[in-house]
């Protein structure tokens, strides 16, 4: 059997940019094991599946699998399911506007008039963290202290670290042991650090994303959830201005986020390009 493939770089508009994604267009018929053996050939951060809605109120459903198992959400599978869908002509209910099912629920995608596509970060709770491994985790005693270290969770999990500067983001290099205990002590996915750029430039921030997974360190290019999860903890500190962010720097991948406090929702933006259309065989 043939099935509709996309592979799409998101949050950029320039092809092996951003953060790729596999999007299978119609997996309807293929059992759990066939989305995990797809999710591991394709050996990307992300692979996804659609099906159709289960709530009226979606234009289509979505599943989100990693090489080790599902997610019930993921910010740049989000965008890239959805840009891909726009692209095959995809049939909405309300133009101008996608909501997606998946593992929490409904979410809804914005479409702009220059083509990037946002999603409404999910509600998150928040909790302050620390720990001593966070200085040997990070190779680091940069913080911001001004600002405290916090894991958010809104479905996936990410303990965010802010930091002094921009370059101090930059100047990280993990400790992948200690970055592997660090996790594991605040049992989350994976650890986002930031930091201000100086004024004047086009982003305001600087993230990194770093997981160890397998016991080796991973970064991912540019992470939806993770920014996310970053503009719900501004929000509560009561920071609801629009915001640029860099993700990307050090793997030259160049990712370029755009976060938009409206509508009393938060919007999580970026272009998506596609590299990839046509079938595979399952």
């Amino acid at each position: 059997m043939q099935v509709a493939f996309k592979q799409v770089d998101v949050f950029t508009s320039s092809a092996f940019k951003g953060n790729p994604l596999a999007v299978i267009m119609d997996a309807q018929g293929l059992s759990d094991a066939q989305l995990a053996a797809i999710a591991r050939w394709t050996n990307l951060s992300e692979t996804t599946f659609v099906l159709p809605p289960q709530d009226e109120a979606a234009d289509y459903r979505v599943r989100i699998f990693t090489v080790e198992g599902e997610l019930p959400f993921a910010g740049h599978p989000t965008l890239g399911t959805a840009h891909a869908l726009l692209e095959a002509g995809w049939p909405l209910k309300t133009p101008g506007k996608i909501v997606q099912e998946c593992g929490v629920g409904l979410v809804e995608v914005k479409i702009s008039h220059d083509g990037a596509l946002a999603f409404a970060a999910p509600a998150a709770t928040l909790t302050p963290f620390s720990d001593a491994l966070m200085s040997s985790a990070l190779n680091s005693e940069a913080f911001d202290l001004s600002q405290a270290p916090t894991i958010v969770d809104m479905g996936i999990r990410w303990l965010l670290i802010p930091l002094s500067s921009a370059q101090a983001v930059l100047d990280v290099v993990p400790s992948v042991a200690d970055l592997h205990r660090l996790q594991q002590h605040a049992d989350v996915n994976g650890t986002m650090i930031f930091g201000a750029l100086p004024a004047g430039e086009n982003e305001q921030y600087e993230v990194r994303a770093l997981l160890v997974e397998n016991g080796s360190l991973t970064e991912d290019p540019v992470t939806g959830s993770a920014n996310a999860c970053l503009a719900r903890y501004f929000a509560a500190q009561g920071q609801t201005r629009d915001y640029r962010a860099r993700q990307g720097s050090v793997i030259q991948r160049e990712g370029r986020i755009q976060v938009s406090f409206s509508d009393a929702a938060i919007w999580i933006g970026g272009q998506t390009v596609t590299v990839i259309d046509g079938t595979i065989a399952v």
